[in-house]
């Protein structure tokens, strides 16, 4: 009895803070744009004495559903997840790697199914077995008309690579239509590369937040990150907590943003 009397009252204090966090946090203060990169899913498996990795990248794919509503209950308009890079494409174990992309394949799908969200593949389609592939398409086909949560997920990304795509589509169209190298050369501005990256168009991150405790960027949005702001959870990424991100978000919003100064 007293052991439940307890985690009521801990669950009551939770909702308490959890409220009054949301309630400091105006339309104002909320970032545009969010980037997550989960992280910890593997040791959360360990830890929990799972049998496999798998277990720890199926949570870690439930607590990214849970993220966005999160984010879309808060007034977030674009959010990008950091599902799969090109070096996991190349470095994980095989059958790791075929359980996690049935994983992210499952996400897609449901994502793409949420009411009003948008879901965009952000990445090398080339490089991701055809199953993946075209579930991500799909995803995009049946949501391109929906105006509400923007998602991006990136897979088979890799940041320095979606560099060098852009540059290369620049220099195909600036080709194309008769141009030489000389002038393209002369031209070519940031704005350019911004328009040709994956996430072309879009707002660049505001605030970019990775979880487990790792403290560095992973190739992931190098370009678009140039003046986010950063912060990082402790928390693995299966057990990222409402109170976590809302804290986040509070952190964000005291910051003096100086894009560079």
């Amino acid at each position: 009895m007293t052991s439940s009397t307890g985690s009521e009252g801990r669950g009551f204090l939770y909702r308490l803070y959890s409220s009054r966090l949301r309630k400091v946090l105006t339309p104002q203060a909320v970032p545009h744009h969010v980037a997550m990169m989960i992280d910890g899913n593997r040791r959360w498996a360990r830890q929990a004495g799972f049998p496999t990795a798998a277990d720890g990248h199926r949570a870690g794919a439930a607590k990214m559903h849970e993220f966005l509503r999160w984010c879309d209950d808060l007034g977030i308009r674009v959010v990008s997840l950091y599902l799969l890079s090109t070096d996991n494409l190349r470095k994980r174990d095989s059958k790791e790697l075929a359980d996690l992309i049935e994983i992210i394949a499952e996400l897609a799908d449901a994502l793409s199914r949420e009411p009003g969200w948008r879901v965009q593949h952000v990445g090398r389609e080339d490089i991701l077995p055809a199953d993946l592939a075209r579930v991500l398409r799909t995803a995009a086909e049946r949501t391109a008309g929906n105006t509400g949560l923007h998602v991006n997920l990136a897979v088979g990304y890799g940041g320095r690579g979606e560099i060098v795509d852009a540059v290369r589509s620049i220099i195909a169209q600036h080709q194309s239509g008769g141009g030489s190298l000389e002038d393209l050369a002369a031209s070519l501005t940031p704005e350019q590369i911004g328009e040709h990256l994956y996430t072309g168009g879009q707002p660049d991150p505001d605030l970019v937040i990775r979880t487990s405790g790792e403290q560095r960027l992973s190739d992931f949005l190098l370009w678009q990150s140039a003046h986010s702001e950063f912060y990082f959870v402790e928390a693995l990424g299966p057990d990222l907590r409402e109170v976590d991100f809302l804290r986040a978000i509070r952190d964000y919003a005291t910051r003096d943003r100086r894009f560079g100064g």
